[in-house]
C-alpha cells in the first residue's frame, strides 16, 4: 500500500477545511438606489437614454491603461472613453456598506474586516468598443479587488468576463437595474466588444484596511492533525530516486497558495478569498508545532508532454516526415496535456516580521505542496515545442503563484541564511558584537551543507566585504574557510585590502594564500561570458597589489600571489588562442587578452617581481609572430605609463622584439600577382589533407574538381571553414559521387595586403613611442 506523503496530506486537510471561495461575484441592486450627475449634463436618468450617453461620450476621453511603470493610450487595447473624474458627482440612497458586507461574503473575506470603496473611473463604451484582457494594477497597498458598477442602459455585448482557476464568467448589465460585480485585482478580465448601443460603467477601487488572517474557528483535532503532517514532514528522510538510498529530512515546506499578489500586495492582512482561512489554519498549526510561517512569492515553470487538440491529435505524417502538426499562429493553451515531465520552483521574495526582501531560492518537489494544482489555473505564459526528434512533443508553462513558507524554529537561521547570505552575514556579526561568539558559529555551521549554491546564486560580489569581515569576526579557520571558498577572484577589489591583510593575521599568510587560489577556479568551470569579467578584474591588479604591498610582510606576500595566479591564468589562455585554427577568432582573443597581460607586467613592477616580468616576458617572446598581436595590445595599453614603469615592466624589451618581428615581415617581398600558394594549418594528417594540401600548396593552380561522397566531402568543408582559407568550395550535384568544386578566391591577396598595411601601422607607432624600438 502507498501512503500520501505528510505535506500532501497536509494540503488536502486544507482543501477540504476552506473550499476555494468564489473570485468574483455579481450583485443587482435597484436604479433608484443611485443619484448620478454629470457637469455639462446633469442629471444622468435610468436606463441612460441614447442622447445623454452620446453627451457622455463627447466629454470623455480616450481611457489609458497601465503597463509596467508606463501609463498609454492604445485603442488596439483599451478602445473606451472616460468621463474626467472632477465632473462626475455620486450619490448613494441609503448606507453603501451592506453593498460592501455583501461583497465580503461572496467574496469570502473574513467577518469583520473593514472594505471600502474609491472611486475610480466612469466609462462609456460605444458600439464597437472593448478593453482586452488584463490584471488591474493595485493603486493602493490596502487595494484587494476592484468593484464594477454597470448602469442600466439599452445595450447589447460588452460581457465582463472574469476568469481565475481556469474559469470564465461572464457578466451583463441590464437595462432596469444596477450590476455590481466585484473580483480580486488578481484575476484577469475583459470587456468584450459592445455590439449595440452604449455600456456605462463606474469602477472602484476595493481596500482592505483590516486584518484579513484573523484566525478562523478550528477544533483541536483538525490543528492537531495538521500539526502532525508538519511534524512528519520534518522528521521523515526524503526517498532519492533509483534506489541511491536516503536523504536528510525536507528543511521547509512550501504551501502554495491560489491566488496570484504582488511585492506590494503581499501581505498576511490582505490574503484572498480560501488563502486567508487556509494561512490562518497552517500558521495556527506551525505555532502549535513549534515552528515558523512566512509569506512568499514564486515562481512556477512546469514541462508537460503535450499534443495540439483537435482532429488530428496526435502526430501526423507528410512526404515520409514526422510533422508535429503544429499551427504557429495555433493557441498552445488548445493544446491538450498528456503528462508531468519536471518542474521547478523558486522563492521569489518573502516577507518576514516588517522585513520584506527579494530571494533566490530554488526549492526541491519534496518540499511543496497545494491544494489546488498549478495546471489548474491560468499560466502567465505557455510555450509549445514541437516533435525535436530525439523527444516528443513539450509544453512549458509558467506561474506566478504566492506561499506559506513553514520551518521549525530550531532550523530559522539556516532557512534564512539560503535564502539571503548577506542577510545571515549580517546576523553573524550582530550575534559577534552581542558577546555571542559560541552562538554565531554555531549557527554559521548550519549553512555549510548549502552554502556554497547560496553564494553562488545571490549576486556575491555585493557581500563579499561582509564576508570576509565575518570570517574575522568569527575567529574560527574551518568557519571562515567554509565561509569564504565559494567567492570568486572578480568580487576583490582596493575596498578590501584591509580584511584581507587582517585574514592573513588571523589565520596565515598559508591559508590566506591557498584560499586565494579556490577563488580563482580551477579554469574549466566559467560560465559564459566570464572571461570578460576576469579581463576586467587583471585590469584592476596594479593598483589592487600596490595596496596589498604597502601593508606589510603579509600583504607583501598575498599580492605577490595574485600576480602568480593572474599570470597562470592568462598564459593558459594566450596559449589556448594561439592554438585555434580560427585567425579571426585568434587575432580578436589575442587582442582582448593585451590589456590583462600589460596589467599583470605592470602588477609586477608595482611590487618589484623582476623574476615574473621576466618569465611572462621571456613567454611572450619566445611565441610565433601570431604573438604581435597581443604584444601590440599590450604595448598600446602602456603606453601612457611613465618611461620608468614601462621600463620596469619589461614593455621596451617587448617593444624591441616586437619591432623586430615587424621589419622581418616587412622586409619579405609582397606575394607576386601569380603566386596562388596558399599554406595548410598543421592538423588533420589525414590523406584527404593531404590531396587538399598539395592543390593548396600549388602557386599555380587555382581550382580543383575533386568527386568525393558526401561524409568525405563534409571533412574538406570543415577543414577550409576552420581555418578560414580563402577558398571558395561548393558541391557540383551531378554524377556519382557529387564533384566538390574548390577554387582560390582574390582574397588571398587582399588578406595579406591588409596585414602589411597593419604591420606598417605598428611599426611606425612603436617607433616614436619606444626609443629601443627604433634602433632595434
Amino acid at each position: 500500500m502507498v501512503f500520501a506523503a505528510a505535506r500532501d496530506r497536509l494540503a488536502d486537510v486544507l482543501g477540504g477545511a476552506e473550499p476555494p471561495a468564489a473570485s468574483s461575484v455579481q450583485l443587482k441592486a435597484s436604479a433608484d438606489a443611485l443619484r448620478l450627475e454629470v457637469d455639462g449634463i446633469g442629471r444622468v436618468e435610468f436606463p441612460v437614454p441614447e442622447e445623454q450617453a452620446r453627451e457622455l461620450c463627447r466629454i470623455g476621453q480616450p481611457a489609458r491603461f497601465g503597463r509596467g511603470e508606463e501609463t498609454l493610450t492604445d485603442s488596439r487595447i483599451r478602445d473606451t472613453w472616460e468621463v474626467p473624474k472632477n465632473l462626475v458627482s455620486i450619490e448613494w440612497d441609503g448606507d453603501f456598506v451592506p453593498v460592501l458586507d455583501a461583497v465580503c461574503d461572496g467574496l469570502g473575506i473574513q467577518p469583520g474586516c473593514d472594505l471600502t470603496a474609491e472611486f475610480h473611473s466612469m466609462l462609456v463604451y460605444e458600439e464597437g468598443q472593448f478593453f482586452v484582457t488584463h490584471q488591474d494594477s493595485e493603486k493602493d497597498d490596502a487595494m484587494i479587488g476592484t468593484l464594477v458598477v454597470t448602469l442600466p442602459s439599452v445595450h447589447t455585448g460588452g460581457e465582463l468576463v472574469v476568469e481565475h482557476n481556469g474559469e470564465d464568467i461572464a457578466y451583463s448589465g441590464t437595462d432596469s437595474a444596477l450590476s455590481l460585480v466585484a473580483f480580486y485585482s488578481d484575476c484577469r478580465h475583459e470587456v468584450l466588444p459592445v455590439t449595440s448601443g452604449y455600456r456605462i460603467t463606474f469602477t472602484y477601487n476595493l481596500l482592505l484596511t483590516e486584518d484579513n488572517s484573523g484566525a478562523i474557528t478550528a477544533d483541536d483535532a483538525l490543528l492537531s492533525e495538521l500539526a502532525r503532517c508538519l511534524d512528519e514532514h520534518f522528521t521523515t528522510p526524503v526517498t532519492v530516486p533509483y534506489g541511491r538510498g536516503e536523504a536528510n529530512p525536507p528543511g521547509r515546506l512550501v504551501y502554495l497558495l491560489d491566488h496570484e499578489y504582488t511585492a506590494r500586495g503581499l501581505a498576511w492582512s490582505r490574503l484572498k478569498g480560501a488563502d486567508a482561512g487556509r494561512a490562518s489554519l497552517l500558521r495556527s498549526a506551525a505555532d502549535k508545532g513549534g515552528c515558523e510561517a512566512v509569506l512568499a512569492l514564486t515562481d512556477v515553470q512546469e514541462t508537460w508532454s503535450a499534443f495540439e487538440s483537435g482532429p488530428d491529435y496526435g502526430y501526423r505524417y507528410f512526404d515520409g516526415d514526422l510533422d508535429d502538426g503544429w499551427d504557429d499562429e495555433s493557441d498552445p493553451d488548445e493544446c491538450e496535456l498528456q503528462e508531468l515531465i519536471e518542474s521547478s520552483i523558486k522563492l521569489t521574495r518573502w516577507t518576514i516580521g516588517s522585513r520584506a526582501e527579494g530571494i533566490s531560492l530554488a526549492v526541491a518537489d519534496a518540499e511543496v505542496c497545494a491544494s489546488t494544482r498549478s495546471v489548474d489555473l491560468k499560466a502567465y505564459a505557455s510555450e509549445y515545442e514541437g516533435y525535436m526528434g530525439n523527444y516528443g512533443n513539450t509544453m512549458d508553462r509558467w506561474y506566478r503563484r504566492a506561499a506559506i513558507v513553514v520551518w521549525p524554529r530550531d532550523r530559522d537561521f539556516a532557512n534564512r541564511a539560503e535564502a539571503s547570505p548577506d542577510w545571515a552575514l549580517d546576523e553573524l556579526i550582530a550575534r559577534v558584537r552581542a558577546g555571542d561568539q559560541a552562538g554565531a558559529c554555531a549557527a554559521a555551521a548550519t549553512v555549510r551543507p548549502f552554502w556554497d549554491a547560496a553564494v553562488r546564486a545571490n549576486g556575491q560580489a555585493g557581500f563579499f566585504g561582509t564576508a570576509l569581515r565575518t570570517a574575522t569576526a568569527l575567529d574560527d579557520v574551518e568557519i571562515a574557510e567554509m565561509l569564504l571558498r565559494p567567492f570568486r577572484i572578480e568580487c576583490l577589489s582596493l575596498s578590501h585590502v584591509a580584511s584581507l591583510v587582517m585574514l592573513a593575521g588571523h589565520f596565515g599568510e598559508q591559508w590566506l594564500g591557498e584560499l586565494v587560489s579556490t577563488w580563482f577556479g580551477d579554469g574549466k568551470s566559467w560560465l559564459y561570458g566570464s572571461k570578460q569579467a576576469r579581463s576586467e578584474w587583471i585590469a584592476s591588479l596594479p593598483g589592487l597589489c600596490a595596496a596589498l604591498h604597502s601593508n606589510g610582510n603579509s600583504g607583501a606576500a598575498t599580492s605577490r600571489h595574485l600576480v602568480d595566479l593572474a599570470w597562470g591564468w592568462l598564459g593558459n589562455t594566450i596559449q589556448q588562442a594561439l592554438a585555434t585554427q580560427s585567425l579571426r577568432y585568434r587575432d580578436k582573443e589575442l587582442s582582448d587578452v593585451g590589456e590583462s597581460l600589460a596589467a599583470v607586467l605592470m602588477a609586477a613592477a608595482k611590487i618589484g617581481a623582476a623574476d615574473l616580468r621576466d618569465q611572462v616576458v621571456e613567454f611572450v617572446c619566445h611565441q610565433g609572430d601570431e604573438v604581435i598581436v597581443c604584444m601590440m595590445s599590450a604595448l598600446r595599453s602602456a603606453g601612457a605609463q611613465p618611461a620608468e614603469t614601462r621600463r620596469d615592466g619589461g614593455f621596451d624589451t617587448l617593444a624591441a622584439d616586437c619591432a623586430i618581428r615587424l621589419k622581418q615581415r616587412l622586409a619579405t617581398p609582397p606575394r607576386a600577382d601569380d603566386d596562388w600558394s596558399i599554406p595548410l594549418p598543421d592538423g588533420c594528417g589525414c590523406e584527404l589533407c593531404d590531396t587538399l594540401g598539395t592543390f593548396l600548396n600549388d602557386p599555380t593552380r587555382r581550382t580543383y574538381e575533386w568527386p568525393l561522397a558526401k561524409q568525405r566531402r563534409r571533412h574538406v568543408h570543415d577543414r577550409i571553414d576552420a581555418s578560414e582559407l580563402p577558398v571558395r568550395h561548393q558541391t557540383r550535384r551531378t554524377g556519382r559521387p557529387y564533384t566538390l568544386v574548390l577554387v582560390k578566391t582574390q582574397a588571398l591577396f587582399e588578406r595579406e595586403a591588409q596585414d602589411r598595411r597593419r604591420d606598417e601601422a605598428d611599426l611606425r607607432w612603436l617607433s616614436g613611442e619606444f626609443e629601443r624600438a627604433d634602433g632595434a
